[in-house]
């Protein structure tokens, strides 16, 4: 075999175990000295594409790598297959593109809060099992949510709790179907469930899944949190969450309806929500939602085609809206903000942000020469074949508000529109430059080679992007936009408001539940409040009297008693008392107590 194997001897090496380690070492860094400890960054994504790589020159066909007995369960922690390894391959890469853009930043603390999410993506794309699964699925909810927390502002401070909230409502689901269904058929195992036979647990466990996936309407933490993110939080959480979620859906839940119409549900969402946004983050968490459902959506189909449409899409998806995130990270962390309302006329302030978000731009709007059409045209074109007609329009159709989103309206108004922000621009670092750029030119390589992603699909494929009908199509779409964004783009400016989603129905039945828990309360508190004023307090009071009379009656006598034996009989007697030894005292204790025990033992 080729690879680590023949060249180290190393039969396999889990990706996350460099992350881990990283993330374990930082722990023990201080933030001062970053400029020296930084560079350690690049070693586990590094080692990751070592490892991918080599496993992708392994022989074909599922392999069980690596397993670990514990508590009388087998976990698989190396389970290498096709689909596997698509997904690994970019983790990996855009691992490495994430660090290197992170490397200027100080705080250990979202270096180790990154490594934790990262090991928990690879971990569960490797998983064979589901403990395994579970295991890593929540350690990347720990993780992300301190890519959140770690902003340190008010507003990621609660957002990361409602992320938090959700991901561990999604967490119960997983952990709930997984108990059943091992306690129904005896095994963890993760298998795929075929649509007619699934039982009730495997919804149970899809639930959980599609949390993850942001279908709607579980979607409103993600537009909610990846906005209020750390700027180099944001393009991790932009690749792993719901893309690990892809992932587990095609894995298990391949030819579900359910998917297929949810995911077409997801595609027009999103970008209808996009279309209104102002927030240039929120506006491409938004496009995360509605790229998902072109996933979610041929795996629901399930077909050969729209199965490697999905994970091709996926694939190019890491990509491009990672990159996408990039540019609107810098935008953050040079201008102060992000809000559309409080930018404009950057391009020539900023034009290397502006060059590289372009590319992301027209990828993700499916551009001919660029990654995402060489991925989006294959699901579409797939959903046809399968005689899915509506589905294939209504992909189509949301193709069109990408593109007015995220590939006219974002950037005319942040970097052309007037008048021009006088906001003063804070110098980017380089490296987030070099992230910026390795993005773009994979985005333009895969989109000119297509090959090189058809490759790692899990079905063979020949499908053909570049013919005429395909080109002319994108071309027509993409231009008939642009000339409608042009005529109405004195009418369609950004407004400084927050549309609220569905969160405002999760922000209603909390108020509710509130209320529904403290008015009770407060009905009870005060019933006790009065019982407490007109019996409670008098009964105490006459406690405290009684508990006086003792004091001064029997406290009190005791001790004028013994001193007046002590005046007037000379204290003899009591001084005999008190000799000082230990065994005295205990001798005399004990015989008090064989004294009372008979008098009771008498009594009785």
């Amino acid at each position: 075999m080729a690879g680590l194997e023949s060249i180290a001897g190393i039969h396999f090496l889990h990706p996350s175990i460099g992350f881990l380690a990283l993330a374990l070492v930082l722990a023990f860094l201080k933030n001062e000295h970053y400029m020296a400890w930084r560079w350690l960054l690049l070693a586990p994504p590094v080692l990751a594409i070592v490892s991918v790589v080599s496993l992708t020159f392994g022989p074909d066909g599922a392999r069980e790598l690596a397993s670990l007995n514990y508590l009388g369960q087998t976990l698989i922690l190396g389970r290498v297959d096709a689909l596997a390894l698509v997904f690994a391959h970019v983790f990996a890469i855009q691992a490495l593109i994430g660090f290197i853009y992170a490397l200027h930043v100080p705080d250990r603390g979202q270096h180790m809060a990154a490594c934790l999410y990262v090991a928990g993506g690879f971990g569960c794309v490797f998983a064979g099992d589901y403990l395994t699964l579970f295991i890593f699925w929540e350690l990347m909810s720990i993780g992300s949510v301190f890519l959140v927390w770690l902003r340190k502002t008010p507003q990621a401070t609660a957002a990361g709790f409602r992320y938090f909230l959700f991901h561990i409502f999604g967490g119960l689901f997983l952990l709930a179907g997984l108990l059943l269904r091992h306690a129904a058929i005896g095994t963890f195992a993760f298998t795929a469930v075929a649509p007619d036979a699934a039982r009730y647990y495997d919804y149970i466990i899809l639930i959980g899944f599609l949390v993850n996936a942001a279908c709607v309407p579980l979607h409103a933490w993600l537009p909610d949190a990846y906005p209020e993110a750390t700027v180099t939080g944001a393009v991790f959480m932009s690749a792993f969450t719901t893309k690990t979620a892809v992932y587990v859906l095609a894995r298990g839940y391949a030819g579900f309806e359910v998917l297929a119409i949810g995911g077409l549900v997801m595609c027009l969402y999103g970008v209808f929500y996009a279309t209104i946004e102002n927030n240039a983050r929120r506006i491409l968490s938004y496009h995360i939602v509605s790229q998902v459902g072109y996933m979610v959506c041929g795996i629901g189909i399930g077909t050969a085609m729209t199965l490697d449409g999905a994970c091709a899409h996926a694939y190019a998806h890491i990509l491009y809206k990672g990159l996408l995130f990039m540019g609107a990270g810098c935008l953050l962390y040079s201008a102060g903000t992000a809000k559309l309302t409080e930018l404009g006329g950057l391009a020539s302030r900023l034009p290397l942000v502006m060059i590289g978000y372009m590319v992301g731009a027209v990828s993700i709007s499916g551009m001919p020469l660029f990654n995402g059409f060489v991925s989006k045209t294959m699901t579409i074109a797939g959903a046809a074949e399968a005689h899915r007609t509506w589905l294939a329009l209504g992909m189509e159709l949301a193709a069109v508000g990408t593109f007015l989103s995220v590939g006219i309206k974002l950037p005319y108004f942040a970097f052309f529109a007037k008048p021009k922000s006088t906001v003063e621009l804070k110098p980017i670092p380089w490296n987030m430059y070099l992230g910026m750029g390795i993005s773009s030119l994979l985005c333009l390589g895969i989109g000119l080679f297509p090959q090189t992603l058809y490759s790692l699909l899990p079905f063979p494929t020949d499908y053909a992007p570049y013919t005429p009908w395909h080109v002319l199509q994108a071309c027509l779409i993409l231009g008939f936009t642009g000339l409608g964004f042009y005529l109405m783009r004195r009418i369609i400016p950004p407004h400084p408001s927050r549309n609220l989603d569905f969160d405002f129905l999760y922000r209603l039945i909390g108020r509710g539940f509130v209320k529904l828990v403290s008015v009770p309360a407060a009905a009870i508190d005060n019933i006790w409040t009065d019982v407490y004023e007109k019996i409670g307090l008098k009964a105490l009071i006459q406690a405290g009297f009684g508990t006086s009379v003792f004091d001064v009656k029997v406290i009190d006598g005791v001790l004028d008693g013994s001193a007046k034996g002590v005046r007037e009989v000379g204290g003899t007697t009591v001084a005999r008392s008190q000799t000082g030894r230990l065994q005295d005292y205990l001798a005399a204790a004990v015989a008090l107590g064989l004294v009372i025990f008979a008098a009771v033992w008498f009594v009785g």
